[in-house]
């Protein structure tokens, strides 16, 4: 835990329990918002067939299937219900499932992230580097980002994952699991355990667009996860840590970002813009999180801290 400040030097024991404090009415508010913006874009297409509209809904579905991947990182913390039960029902079945991806295996990985930031031990290190970066490398990321090539190759890992074939990371570390006694009936049943949830969640999405009578209207949601989805993972993982003095240094290698509604609304769902603060204590309620980067202002935090005024501000710093 060296790689941890402690909260105590930058807050009170009172403002730590008020930030500390969960509300279920809020958490189920932050968690309806998002997927009634889902039902929302997929109702403008249906009612307003444009391909304007089919774009708008294109970066909202990716925007929130970002969100919902925040949804499961959040639960993977215990930090969205007061009820531990409710907190993993939520996270899978309305964070981590549609989106393709596992909470209950995310959270132990997640947390060596937490433990190790910015070393060589942690996981996500990878996802850090490379930035600032050439114009034309930047360009290039985007590219493969907004035409599905990343997302063919994050999808394709994921399922590897799944089978028991490939470690769980989700930082482009790709390590093989040497099994001797691996065979075709091991990698059914592998794939049977790990991807009924993910499965049976899109199935359930196919099901009510079939009920409306739209079930082509399912690739929407495919295509977006392989695109803009893809784009808006980049982006929000560039702001957190990378571009740092001293990713080493605890209070300095995790970032705060402000954003904008249009930027909330596609990088920084949930308030996981305030990285700095979550990183200072992992368990408080995302909604929490502007109230507690409000103290730390107070309190002096971010005269070392890091803090960036928007995100469009942190992509040009990433483009050299």
């Amino acid at each position: 835990m060296k790689n941890m400040l402690s909260p105590s030097e930058w807050l009170s024991k009172d403002e730590r329990k008020i930030i500390l404090t969960k509300n279920n009415w809020r958490a189920a508010y932050e968690v309806g918002f998002t997927w009634l913006l889902i039902i929302g874009a997929f109702a403008l297409v249906i009612y307003f067939p444009h391909p304007l509209s089919y774009i708008v809904a294109w970066l909202i579905i990716g925007g929130r299937q970002l969100a919902c991947s925040i949804i499961m990182h959040d639960t993977s913390h215990h930090a969205l219900f007061t009820n531990r039960a409710l907190n993993n029902f939520v996270g899978k079945w309305l964070g981590g499932f549609p989106v393709f991806s596992d909470m209950l295996k995310y959270r132990p990985y997640h947390l060596i992230h937490h433990v190790h930031t910015g070393t060589d031990e942690d996981p996500d290190i990878l996802l850090t580097e490379g930035y600032p970066t050439h114009w034309l490398s930047m360009t290039r990321k985007f590219f493969r980002d907004l035409t599905g090539l990343t997302g063919i190759k994050s999808q394709f890992a994921f399922l590897l994952m799944q089978l028991g074939i490939l470690e769980y990371n989700l930082g482009k570390k790709i390590s093989r699991i040497e099994d001797p006694n691996r065979n075709f009936i091991k990698l059914i049943q592998n794939g049977f355990k790990n991807l009924s949830g993910p499965i049976i969640a899109n199935f359930v999405i196919w099901l009510i667009l079939w009920s409306m009578g739209h079930p082509g209207l399912y690739w929407l949601w495919i295509i977006s996860l392989f695109t803009s989805y893809q784009l808006f993972i980049r982006i929000r993982a560039m702001a957190e840590h990378s571009m740092v003095k001293d990713r080493t240094d605890p209070q300095a290698n995790t970032r705060t970002t402000y954003a904008s509604p249009l930027e909330r609304l596609f990088f920084a769902p949930h308030f996981v813009n305030y990285h700095a603060e979550h990183h200072l204590m992992m368990t408080v309620p995302p909604y929490n999180l502007p109230k507690m980067h409000r103290m730390l202002l107070d309190n002096g935090f971010y005269e070392k801290g890091l803090l960036e005024k928007s995100y469009l501000s942190l992509i040009r710093k990433a483009i050299i």
